[in-house]
């Protein structure tokens, strides 16, 4: 799937990731590849995505991420 991480500064992250885990407000929940599409709220937490076998982590204060037709897009503070 193609994930893009931005921030009000800079996109962080643009590319593909087989998974990504994000800090809901009622709990961590995971997206993977052809996930049914989404909107959800972020808090305060690590952001966590993979690729392979490499795995990256973001502290992140707040957000919201959508997710929808393999393409998900993560606007965090």
């Amino acid at each position: 799937m193609n994930l893009k991480i931005i921030s009000p500064e800079k996109i962080i992250y643009s590319g593909k990731a087989d998974s990504v885990t994000l800090p809901g407000v009622v709990g961590l929940f995971t997206i993977l590849a052809h996930h049914a599409p989404i909107i959800s709220v972020l808090k305060k937490g690590i952001l966590t995505y993979k690729l392979g076998e490499n795995e990256k982590k973001i502290e992140i204060n707040s957000g919201f991420v959508e997710a929808k037709q393999n393409v998900v897009s993560v606007c965090i503070e």
